[in-house]
């Protein structure tokens, strides 16, 4: 009491140890003191100075006091203690964490340390906590171990089966999203089909597992939108470390006449050239130039891509996107100055091919009307489907006609072309008021003469789409303004040949074309040439990037330094690269001699980056009219649409260890 008024605490009496903790003590203490005396003789035997032995023996003295004080706190070297199996008579089992055995109860499941594996300390928990069972027999202590064990076999399938069960949710998702499908087809259409398949080609049991797949409406969308945001992380991780990257964009309106703004990219990965959708924004109102560069200058900010590295952006010749003064361009140029536009090849090619000569205009028109008196009418097409059969026709319907479809024109022309003699018939005693143009050996020459022509530019259309460089563009261009004049010659010498529906007609009508008709066909070509030239003006310079290795010595490029031009001498010499030059795609083969001409290739690169048109952008609209359909119409389109169009591979056990695996409820 005295002692407690003066500290302010009263003495801890001290456990005395018992008999095998005292045992224990003395073995450790004993194992020491002959390490120190086999190390006294290996120094003894080893070196002859004596301080040196000195030294040594004061250090193994240190160590052996280092290892006796180990229950006094020193953890430098810990004891691992070892399970026995008598240890089941305290209910005490052993789980391995990492070769450090730690003993388990068998009746409350407590996990203690390795420390406490002494019969005394687990003794003392069998008394403590469970003293009603201590006097138990062995067997009892047995039986509650292998519940333990089986319980947790069980946990660990189910475990194993919700595992498998998320993963199959979420590469289901993902071709339910790559088939642009809605998403409750999973739960009503794929989890029931995948059971009644293997219900009849396997076991009834083994459909019951498939009940613990989660493929619910809300469930598909979650994994979609989790698929989705990975691709998107990943796809900026990429371009972010690209040398360069390039962009194409466009705007169009859903279903549901919702402005969409679609933007792909191009960008370098793995020394390969890759093209990606880079996100799809609705945009809340109008698509002024304010709007659409405030959504995309968002969406570059926010994920931290550096727009010094953008190398070109590629549009339409809307005033929105090209306006020299206040468009999209001017205010992207305002925060990189090297951005290079391009305005779409493909729109440029369209744009060329609207004029012609009033008579031709007058042909074209009338044959839109008389197609789409047809095909725009559900009577009027089955009876003309019925004349077809009957007459053995190739083909049993027009195709309708539509402005904004690039290939419609030259398509709708032939189709009526092979179909003129059925459109005959079904306009007979018909009081259509284009009725009589039919009947006009002048207007059908003209109908097939136009039918050819818009064939051989739907030809160059094709030819432009896909992944084609400004170079690839000019080529082709200039080949079709030279088969134009070779065309045009062909008319003036009365060679009809090259025109194959308006010399068959000619040859089976034995109709001549008059005087008129060759000279509105001769200006039309003409008139398609200057055009071309018109709307593609200049050649397209820098050929020194498409062949390196037919450079002229004594003209090298000006736009080159001095260093450059003299790598471009070194890599026109370079054999090596000039047989890799054949074999790898043009913007490869500069990424793969970026390592030696490091400079050089950087502007080649460049200069091959920029898109040279916005198909993907028509492609990606296209696909979103597919997914958002009426039925439909509410529906945030980008995730399902990233996963339609995206190339990069998902990572699905990465995004499984990140969520929990709930079976189906």
């Amino acid at each position: 009491m005295d002692q407690w008024l003066k500290s302010g605490f009263l003495p801890t009496k001290r456990r005395k140890p018992d008999q095998e903790e005292m045992q224990e003590s003395c073995q450790e203490h004993g194992a020491c003191q002959q390490e120190i005396e086999g190390q006294r003789e290996s120094d003894v035997d080893g070196y002859s100075d004596n301080s040196h032995v000195a030294e040594t023996e004061s250090g193994a003295a240190n160590k052996s006091a280092l290892r006796v004080s180990q229950k006094h706190g020193n953890k430098r070297k810990k004891v691992v203690r070892k399970y026995d199996e008598k240890y089941i008579d305290y209910e005490f089992t052993c789980i391995d964490d990492e070769n450090e055995p730690k003993p388990q109860c068998v009746l409350c499941y407590e996990v203690l340390s390795n420390e406490c594996m002494k019969p005394a300390k687990l003794k003392r928990h069998i008394q403590t906590k469970h003293g009603a069972v201590q006097e138990k027999p062995r067997e009892y202590f047995l039986r509650k171990l292998s519940e333990l064990k089986g319980g947790k076999k069980i946990m660990k399938k189910a475990t194993s089966i919700n595992m498998k069960a998320l993963e199959a949710s979420y590469v289901v998702s993902n071709l339910i999203a790559k088939a642009g499908k809605p998403h409750t087809i999973g739960e009503e259409l794929i989890l029931p089909a995948a059971k009644q398949l293997v219900t009849i080609t396997c076991v009834e049991k083994i459909s019951s597992e498939l009940n613990v797949v989660p493929l619910s409406n809300d469930t598909v969308s979650l994994r979609i939108s989790d698929m989705a945001n990975d691709v998107q992380q990943t796809l900026v991780h990429r371009v972010k470390n690209s040398k360069f990257y390039s962009l194409q964009l466009d705007e169009s309106t859903d279903i549901a006449s919702q402005a969409n703004l679609l933007v792909y990219v191009r960008y370098i990965w793995n020394e390969k050239v890759l093209e990606e959708l880079l996100f799809c924004c609705p945009l809340p109102s109008n698509t002024t130039t304010e709007l659409v560069f405030g959504v995309l200058s968002s969406f570059i900010n926010e994920n931290g891509i550096p727009w010094e590295k953008c190398a070109g952006i590629c549009t339409d010749g809307a005033r929105a996107m090209s306006g020299i003064n206040s468009g999209l361009i001017a205010r992207v140029k305002e925060i990189a100055p090297d951005v290079v536009w391009i305005h779409c090849s493909i729109h440029r090619e369209d744009l060329a091919t609207k004029k012609m000569r009033p008579r031709l205009k007058n042909v074209l028109d009338t044959a839109v009307k008389v197609v789409n008196y047809i095909t725009a009418r559900p009577l009027q097409s089955r009876l003309f489907h019925i004349i077809c059969q009957e007459m053995g026709s190739t083909h049993l319907q027009l195709l309708l006609h539509t402005e904004v479809r690039w290939l419609s024109r030259g398509k709708v022309l032939t189709r009526l072309f092979e179909l003129r003699e059925e459109v005959q018939i079904f306009f007979t005693d018909h009081p259509f008021q284009h009725r009589a143009s039919l009947d006009d050996p002048a207007w059908i020459s003209l109908l097939a003469y136009l039918a050819d022509i818009f064939s051989r530019l739907n030809d160059l259309n094709r030819g432009l789409q896909g992944n084609v460089t400004i170079y690839d563009v000019h080529d082709k261009i200039a080949s079709m303004v030279k088969k134009l004049k070779w065309l045009q010659n062909c008319i003036q010498q009365l060679d009809f040949s090259t025109f194959p529906n308006l010399d068959s007609y000619l040859k089976e009508s034995t109709f001549a074309l008059d005087d008129v008709a060759r000279s509105d066909i001769e200006e039309h070509l003409a008139g398609l040439q200057q055009q071309f030239h018109t709307y593609f003006p200049t050649a397209v310079n820098n050929n020194w990037a498409r062949n390196p290795f037919a450079v002229d010595t004594g003209a090298l490029p000006q736009s080159l330094t001095v260093s450059e031009r003299e790598q471009l001498l070194e890599l026109s010499c370079d054999g090596t690269l000039a047989a890799d030059f054949k074999m790898r795609p043009l913007p490869e083969f500069w990424i793969q001699a970026q390592k030696e001409y490091p400079q050089l290739a950087d502007k080649a690169i460049h200069l091959l980056m920029p898109f040279a048109t916005t198909y993907l952008c028509e492609a990606g609209f296209s696909t979103l009219t597919a997914i958002k359909t009426k039925y439909r119409n509410k529906l945030d389109v980008e995730a399902d649409l990233r996963l339609n169009l995206t190339n990069i591979e998902l990572n699905v056990p990465h995004l499984c260890a990140n969520k929990p695996a709930h079976p189906s409820h």
